[in-house]
């Protein structure tokens, strides 16, 4: 019957553990207490742990690696002081020296690429900078390329040098009446230079340049002065940059190599100058 085979349940006991039917080992084979902590013993906390690890990670006693530097103790950070780092035979001090020159190389060896290319680093990113004159009916008459990084008055005397104008007789001309240009080329090297090749510079002075000739009195030259009238023509150049962006593939560099783009350049600049030869209709 079903009474027969009904057992009384055994006590608990004080950790709660359900000993087998003999009040001995369970079913399994296996000791009431196995896996679990005697008395007199602790918990989970008496397991052993892991040796504690500085702020670095590192245990206590491991040796620095490349580049790290381990305290003395709690106050040496505060006094600065630190053990000398010994690198040991084949710790990677090699590698890490073979890393860092190929990192070097690979840099120098892209700065050439850029350099090669007329590329520069400017607040748009990889740029070129086209430096050119115009005439007064806003014609090109010399283009140079640099990176878009580049200054405008160290480019100055290039640009002048490479006009050059044809005449139906003779020689082309090269020397201009005068020159306008912007505050940015108020040097005394251009200046010097237009005087030079007696060419009539209509560029302003500086507020800068003009306060330190004042400091020096009667060894700061002459003031420096220009042709308003004719300043006011120096639009021409900005309006002539305008035609010349008209073409998309000169306004935005698409073009790999430097001779490229300057021959479109020279094309776009060409057809400037044929539409104005053309007789108005």
């Amino acid at each position: 019957m079903l009474v027969d085979r009904l057992r009384p349940v055994p006590d608990l006991g004080d950790h709660g553990d359900l000993p087998g039917a003999d009040g001995g080992d369970d079913r399994r084979g296996r000791s009431p207490w196995a896996g679990r902590s005697q008395p007199g013993q602790r918990g989970l906390h008496g397991r052993p742990r892991a040796p504690p690890r500085g702020r670095d990670g590192r245990r206590p006693g491991v040796a620095a690696g490349s580049g790290e530097g381990r305290h003395r103790g709690k106050g040496a950070s505060q006094k600065g002081q630190t053990e000398p780092l010994v690198a040991a035979p084949g710790s990677g001090g090699e590698t890490d020296d073979a890393t860092r020159e190929e990192r070097r190389r690979v840099r120098r060896r892209r700065k050439a690429r850029l350099r090669a290319a007329e590329l520069g680093r400017s607040r748009g990113g990889l740029t070129t900078k086209t430096h050119l004159a115009a005439e007064r009916r806003c014609r090109p008459l010399s283009f140079v390329i640099t990176p878009g990084q580049s200054a405008d008055s160290p480019r100055f005397i290039e640009v002048v040098e490479r006009v050059k104008v044809r005449v139906p007789v003779g020689r082309p001309r090269t020397r201009p009446d005068a020159i306008a240009g912007d505050k940015a080329y108020s040097s005394r090297a251009n200046r010097a230079y237009l005087r030079r090749r007696r060419i009539r510079a209509v560029i302003p002075e500086k507020a800068d340049q003009a306060a330190n000739r004042r400091k020096k009195g009667s060894r700061g030259g002459r003031p420096v002065t220009h042709d308003a009238d004719l300043y006011k023509d120096r639009n021409t150049v900005e309006r002539c940059i305008n035609k010349i962006k008209e073409w998309r593939g000169l306004a935005t560099r698409y073009d790999k190599t430097p001779d490229s783009y300057l021959a479109g350049l020279h094309l776009r600049g060409a057809v400037i100058w044929l539409r104005s030869l053309r007789p108005a209709t």
